[in-house]
């Protein structure tokens, strides 16, 4: 049994290492990855925590000329963007999670995009993005991902609303 968990995780790491998703030729472009803020589950909406979260966010990312917000089309997703989509008027794009990894980049070459997203598609995309160790899954983590045309993307970690919990 252990030997073939072994087989399937080799080979999910191979298929991994295959897919991922690099910046046009001659670019650099920059996916901003963050988990929507707090909730209480089962709940879709914003718990008290969550909403103080989503105010924060502006501040948190004041410094970065953002051209395009993504997200599924998840209430707690959406109202984490909200405050930061009113304070500059950033396009939102409410997409389907299948293949937006591959998306982010494709539609916006050189640019920077953000996902607003929740723990099992922010785990396929940062792993498209050749992302290594664990994803911004916890409350308030931002992970600044520079993709560029080749090799490794260049990561820059930052919180919004103090530490967060999974």
């Amino acid at each position: 049994m252990l030997r073939t968990a072994f087989m399937i995780l080799a080979g999910l790491l191979v298929l991994s290492a295959c897919s991922v998703v690099h910046s046009p030729p001659g670019t650099e472009t920059t996916v901003i990855l963050l988990r929507h803020a707090d909730r209480t589950a089962p709940f879709d909406e914003l718990n008290e925590k969550g909403v103080a979260r989503a105010n924060a966010l502006p501040a948190a990312v004041a410094d970065l000329d953002i051209d395009v917000i993504y997200s599924p089309d998840r209430k707690r997703n959406l109202d984490t963007v909200k405050p930061l989509i009113e304070e500059r008027g950033i396009e939102l794009r409410v997409v389907d999670i299948l293949g937006a990894g591959p998306r982010l980049i494709e539609e916006n070459p050189g640019k920077t995009v953000l996902w607003v997203g929740n723990t099992d598609n922010l785990q396929t995309i940062y792993g498209q993005m050749g992302g290594k160790k664990e994803p911004p899954v916890i409350y308030g983590e931002i992970f600044i991902m520079t993709v560029g045309d080749s090799g490794p993307p260049k990561i820059e970690k930052r919180n919004f609303g103090g530490k967060g919990t999974p």
